[in-house]
């Protein structure tokens, strides 16, 4: 019996390898039933013989309360977007420029339009499957990942002790349209597009549901992985085929930008053959070396960037335009369209952008239009067909002197583009500051969405981001379609994101100009939202290094105006007082994780030639960490050259200017000297780690 259940799922192993892996099946989907059929019935008569890697295991009985937040080895991170050969050519040359040389090439594959997630596979097993999140932590979708047929429990024998996989889970065309024809058959609503419903169907806490959508999988690129793994990446997709990882079968080479921009233009309507919708392609460097060498800029690889095809277009007719009011109290004429199907999904509305563009346009209601989505993502006007224009369409919109919400005054900005809504207590713009407040880029409360943040206001119940951790389960539940159920897991939900890193609550403040990757840069920098308050924007000529390196404009990346915009923003006393509400609500950030010291602060330090025992981005990480700023160019202010063999121009021109010369063994030798603990950050020669 033992043995023929283990037969059972070998075999099964093997089928699912040559359906989702080689694409070749050797057997019809009824044969493969029946064996499938049978390990089941094996397994229920001996139920101490059940696996958790079986294939009969891939659904859990019981729905999740909710789901767990789990740290990437490896971040996550995000691809920058091309939209044109031109902006192709460009990239080329940066990368050229970075390694300076033409000895390398490229990796084409299909950007298949699904939902980004890491696999952890341990001694084969597959043991965790995680959203993206926002890179450095996602959600833990084990049991989900588990229901899709494509992704294995277990890989083969050869593969390493541990191996995180990033893949992308997306629906077929033919499961979405099923899906589709069910529930109209049952008279619900559609779905929109297929994206939608996969990343529906992973964050669904009853996994059976997700069983039922019909998901599939191609593994993309490598995690951790505990052992050498691949010299190129195009090796390492042919290994991960090797273990048993689907992966997408119309992956090319390129030997070089031109050859890429050909691959390009043929997918732009090839791309309508596949079972599958991609949105353009991912191009990477081949040669996985190269990679420590380019580094990333932000959240997106120096190595790696995404084209993407031209964006759709369809026409429709206005049948209204409405303004609507933005968080910063920005007036934006929106039209209101007779519903049409554009790049995947519903239109209803599009932008106008700003009051100068819709009397370019010159938009009527009535008018035929023609609607292009920006990037695949903000459908726009593009343009009015005049020629089609009837006598009955409506006259010349207006422009506004009054906010259309509060009746406030409006004024242009500086800019003299945009309209203003000058109130200080505009319940529009509240609501869309709330509505920022807790986006996912941001605090991340999914349970507080825009319907329910419009009954908070407009019940006066919240009136700022303090108010939403003052909130209850009785206030909650008293508002409309909100259950004790319901409130319940709003007020979760609020509790969770007391704890989030602290740039997620400096980019949630919606400070002018700042975002995800600057609060990032600002919370690594003063550690603290009250540090942060307290730094003054610059500091006087003749103040000593070490002060003017605290200060707001000496931070690295942020600028004059965006130091003007925090400094303003942190010495408003409504913003001071709500920032102190929010912190006596509970509300207490992770401040980053000091990695080192300050011995290399206020030092400029560059880092060139071949390095013997790290990578010259670890070294840089180093002496970022250790309070330095790691620089690629060579002048009188630079504190010292950290050069390996073969340094070049840069060695020479330290020589000339009396730049001081030392080496990697000297760098941490220094560290080590002028730190107070002869192992500050974690940094020895024994282990060869950088931090």
């Amino acid at each position: 019996m033992k043995k023929r259940i283990e037969w059972l799922r070998t075999e099964i192993r093997r089928h699912d390898r040559l359906y989702y892996v080689l694409i070749q099946p050797e057997i019809s989907d009824s044969q493969y039933d029946k064996l499938f059929a049978e390990l089941k019935s094996l397994e229920e008569a001996n139920p101490q013989l059940i696996t958790a890697d079986s294939p009969t295991q891939r659904v859990s009985g019981q729905p999740l309360e909710g789901f767990k937040s789990v740290s990437h080895a490896v971040q996550m991170l995000s691809i920058d977007n091309t939209y044109s050969a031109e902006e192709l050519k460009a990239f080329d040359k940066r990368i050229e420029k970075g390694l300076r040389t033409k000895d390398y090439s490229y990796v084409v594959e299909l950007k298949i339009d699904g939902l980004a997630i890491s696999l952890r596979y341990e001694k084969g097993v597959l043991v965790l499957g995680a959203t993206r999140g926002d890179g450095t932590k996602g959600d833990d979708v084990t049991n989900n990942v588990k229901t899709i047929k494509a992704i294995p429990l277990r890989l083969a024998e050869d593969a390493p002790d541990v191996l995180e996989v990033r893949g992308e889970v997306y629906m077929p065309k033919v499961s979405f349209q099923k899906l589709n024809e069910e529930k109209e058959k049952k008279g619900e609503s559609l779905f929109a597009n297929p994206r939608n419903v996969a990343v529906g169907s992973l964050r669904q806490l009853d996994a059976r549901i997700t069983a039922e959508r019909s998901l599939s999988f191609f593994a993309y690129a490598l995690g951790q992985v505990s052992e050498k793994f691949a010299k190129t990446h195009y090796e390492s997709l042919e290994k991960f085929k090797r273990i048993g990882l689907p992966v997408n079968p119309n992956i090319e080479k390129a030997e070089n930008i031109d050859k890429v921009i050909e691959i390009c233009n043929k997918w732009k309507n090839k791309r309508f053959e596949l079972d599958y919708q991609i949105d353009g392609l991912v191009i990477k460097i081949d040669q996985l070396s190269y990679y420590e060498i380019l580094g990333t800029t932000g959240r997106a690889p120096r190595w790696c960037i995404s084209y993407k095809f031209a964006a759709e277009q369809a026409e429709t007719v206005v049948e209204s335009v409405d303004v609507q009011v933005g968080k910063s109290g920005i007036l934006t004429p929106v039209a209101n369209l007779t519903p049409m199907l554009l790049a995947g999904t519903t239109v209803k509305r599009a932008s106008l952008h700003n009051f100068d563009m819709l009397a370019k346009l010159d938009v009527r209601c009535g008018d035929t239009v023609i609607i292009e989505k920006a990037g695949e993502i903000i459908p726009q006007v593009l343009n009015v067909k005049i020629q089609n224009r009837k006598s009955s369409v409506g006259e010349t919109f207006v422009i506004p002197t009054k906010c259309p919400t509060c009746g406030g005054q409006v004024k242009k900005d500086d800019s003299g583009v945009y309209l203003r809504c000058d109130n200080t207590n505009c319940v529009a713009k509240l609501k869309e500051r709330l509505e920022y407040f807790v986006g996912k880029g941001q605090m991340d409360i999914d349970t507080l969405g825009p319907a329910l943040i419009e009954q908070l206001v407009d019940k006066k119940l919240v009136k700022n981001f303090a108010d939403i951790y003052k909130l209850d389960i009785y206030k909650l539940s008293q508002l409309e379609r909100m259950g004790t159920k319901s409130a319940e897991n709003v007020i979760a939900g609020i509790e969770r994101s007391k704890t989030h890193p602290l740039w997620r609550l400096i980019a949630a403040l919606g400070i002018p100009n700042v975002g995800g990757h600057s609060a990032q840069i600002l919370a690594d920098k003063f550690g603290s939202l009250k540090a942060l308050m307290k730094a003054p924007k610059k500091a006087p000529k003749d103040a000593p290094k070490k002060i003017r390196e605290k200060t707001l404009e000496a931070t690295d990346q942020i600028g004059t105006g965006m130091a003007q915009s925090i400094y303003d923003y942190l010495h408003d006393a409504e913003n001071c007082a709500v920032i102190r509400e929010i912190l006596d609500a509970g509300v207490k950030p992770q401040t980053p994780k000091k990695k080192g010291s300050d011995v290399l602060l206020g030092m400029t330090i560059v880092v060139t030639g071949k390095l013997k025992n790290f990578t010259r981005t670890q070294i840089e990480q180093t002496i970022k960490d250790h309070g330095g700023k790691a620089s690629s160019n060579i002048s009188k202010t630079t504190t010292y050259l950290i050069a390996g063999d073969d340094a070049g121009s840069k060695l020479e021109k330290a020589q000339k200017l009396g730049v001081e010369v030392i080496d990697e063994n000297e760098f941490f030798q220094r560290i080590r000297q002028n730190s107070q603990s002869g192992r500050e950050g974690g940094v020895t020669h024994e282990n060869k780690k950088p931090y």
